[in-house]
């Protein structure tokens, strides 16, 4: 993916992922402004999760896909890491966007200390927000 930089890149609209078995909280945000908003929770596994998924990629039409990779707070892989990369992947393969991985090992803690009322929406406007921040 391209990225955004000066005054005559083309902003770009991307939807974040806070991935997890049962749900998966999603966000929007684009790289003129660099923030990022909740949407909504996808209480939804499978298929349905994927056509949920789906009706937000026609709504917002993003140029790119960010989803949160989860990490022991040592930095150790475990299952949820390779279940969220797999996500990743799959998201590649059925969409053929881009997909991009952030650590998000704190974000649903840091959600939940700032008393989001969903807590995975608000988790995944984070990760897409620290993705801003870790692009120059």
């Amino acid at each position: 993916m391209a990225e955004a930089s000066g005054p005559a890149a083309v902003p770009q609209t991307l939807l974040a992922f806070d991935f997890g078995l049962k749900r998966t909280g999603t966000a929007v945000g684009n790289t003129l402004t660099r923030t990022a908003r909740p949407l909504r929770t996808i209480a939804a596994e499978g298929d349905a999760r994927f056509a949920a998924i789906a009706a937000l990629l026609a709504e917002w039409q993003p140029d790119a896909l960010v989803v949160g990779v989860p990490f022991h707070p040592d930095g150790a892989e475990h299952e949820n890491t390779r279940r969220a990369r797999r996500f990743a992947r799959q998201l590649h393969g059925r969409f053929g966007l881009a997909v991009h991985e952030v650590d998000e090992r704190w974000s649903t803690t840091e959600a939940l200390a700032a008393g989001a009322r969903d807590a995975d929406a608000a988790a995944a406007a984070l990760l897409l927000e620290q993705w801003f921040r870790e692009r120059p």
